[in-house]
């Protein structure tokens, strides 16, 4: 058998190839990272961080990086094949993440954080720090959270029903705005046609997920499995008979939460009582 060709040196993982033809762009025009700041109007300290791998940025700063060296659309679509790389996650999570990616429909329940698609950056970032993460990988792990919500967006996105508990919504961040904004992002979510988000008020009582954040994915070979997590482990469920149970309990807790009307004006009204920053 003949050895393979190796046409290039450059590596083949989605998010190392994307920082290494960063490095290379700027290098071939002998430019500095604070010149390439200086140029693009944005922090050179972003660049650098892009260009160790450190953070994928943003659409805005590739495409704008993508204009400037003249390559439209090479770098977007590199930035766009790092953002969907299962890799960047945690390995007990990428089976999972390659499912949700491919999934045709997906259904939630969620004890006391929004669900990762429906994160904010700034919600991602205190809820990784929470769990110990910092520096470079705690960039890595917001960068691959904020990808997720690529699942429900596009020309023709799968449609997603979320349960959030009350206690999602007071259970505040530290950082008043970014709480603000993490409660803007629910309400315009919940306006998008694919999405139907429910609320389930305090005083329900007690039932079967009590303790337990639930996803459901609908599969293009027609099965549905569903990825169980509590506060010390999660488990990807494949087994039929246990998905079918899950389902019957998510129903019986989907019947308990408020209509979508309600549910809206619930987050508004949480919303409300989020303080406004004082004018300066």
């Amino acid at each position: 058998m003949p050895q393979r060709l190796v046409v290039t040196e450059r590596s083949h993982e989605p998010r190392k190839r994307f920082a290494e033809e960063l490095r290379r762009l700027r290098r071939e025009r002998g430019l500095s990272l604070r010149e390439l700041g200086k140029a693009l109007g944005w922090d050179a300290s972003q660049f650098g961080k892009m260009e160790r791998g450190g953070t994928l940025g943003g659409p805005e700063v590739v495409q704008a990086l993508d204009q400037y060296y003249g390559t439209v659309p090479l770098l977007l679509t590199l930035w766009e094949l790092a953002v969907g790389d299962p890799r960047q996650f945690k390995e007990q999570y990428r089976r999972y993440m390659v499912l949700e990616a491919e999934a045709l429909g997906l259904w939630q329940y969620s004890v006391s954080r929004p669900p990762g698609v429906l994160q904010t950056a700034e919600y991602a970032r205190e809820a990784l720090m929470a769990g110990g993460l910092r520096g470079e990988e705690l960039e890595q792990q917001v960068d691959a959270r904020n990808g997720r919500r690529r699942v429900l967006e596009g020309e023709d996105p799968p449609p997603f029903r979320v349960i959030l508990s009350e206690l999602v919504l007071r259970n505040s961040l530290r950082n008043t705005q970014a709480w603000r904004g993490q409660l803007e992002f629910l309400v315009e979510a919940a306006d998008r046609p694919n999405i139907a988000l429910h609320v389930l008020p305090f005083g329900t009582g007690l039932h079967g997920l009590d303790s337990t954040d639930v996803m459901f994915l609908r599969l293009l070979d027609g099965r549905t499995v569903a990825y169980a997590e509590n506060d010390v482990s999660g488990e990807l469920i494949e087994e039929t008979s246990k998905v079918d149970q899950l389902q019957r309990t998510y129903d019986a807790v989907r019947d308990l939460a408020l209509s979508l009307a309600e549910s809206r004006s619930f987050v508004l009204r949480m919303l409300e009582e989020v303080p406004c920053e004082p004018s300066t």
